[in-house]
């Protein structure tokens, strides 16, 4: 599980092509530093399994069903990365509760520059529009973000030069595409409060 909060910018090294999936060698000092066989790291907010951890790379296996869900089949040697380590257990949470359970995938399709921050207007799957208000949460490449509008078909989101600076955010131009997931509580209480609500109770 994840906050939502990147740790690293990091960098796609090597990627090696299989015939159902892909092995990806990342480089991340900060999050490799303590990562070992078979633990997760949030890659884009995908949640990957640690292969092999050494000299601040790691790599990770990427299922076919992974690569169809996600973005992560257009990452080449030297695309830059979000990264974030999983929570510990008596943590703050800065951000919200993050799965790194891809759910679609969107484009940017407008930014919108200020003084002291930027609108990035992306767009919305029809399957996740009814997950998105205003003022929630919604993860955007790994990164917790507070919804500013929820439109049918789009949403916007207002970045502060924090998150400019240190995530892929800053770097992500129109048409680019960006993994979503949606607040998994909503998903949960529209399982619960759905017609099948009753009948699973019995």
């Amino acid at each position: 599980m994840f906050t939502g909060i990147v740790e690293e910018l990091g960098e796609v090294t090597a990627v090696e092509k299989l015939a159902d999936a892909s092995r990806f060698r990342l480089r991340g000092p900060l999050v490799t530093e303590d990562a070992k066989h078979g633990d997760s790291i949030a890659v884009n907010g995908v949640c990957l399994t640690v292969v092999e951890a050494a000299d601040g790379e790691f790599t990770a296996d990427v299922m076919a069903e992974t690569l169809k869900r996600s973005s992560l089949g257009a990452l080449e040697p030297g695309s830059r990365v979000n990264l974030e380590r999983p929570m510990a257990v008596g943590e703050r949470l800065g951000g919200h509760i993050v799965q790194g359970h891809v759910d679609g995938v969107g484009t940017v399709l407008d930014r919108t520059p200020s003084e002291n921050w930027e609108i990035v207007k992306i767009s919305l799957p029809a399957q996740l529009s009814r997950y998105v208000v205003e003022k929630g949460s919604i993860t955007v490449d790994g990164i917790s973000l507070t919804v500013v509008d929820a439109a049918a078909d789009h949403f916007t989101v207002s970045l502060i030069p924090t998150t400019l600076a240190l995530t892929t955010l800053g770097i992500k131009q129109s048409g680019d595409t960006v993994n979503l997931e949606v607040d998994v509580i909503a998903k949960y209480v529209e399982r619960l409060l759905g017609p099948n609500a009753q009948e699973s109770l019995k």
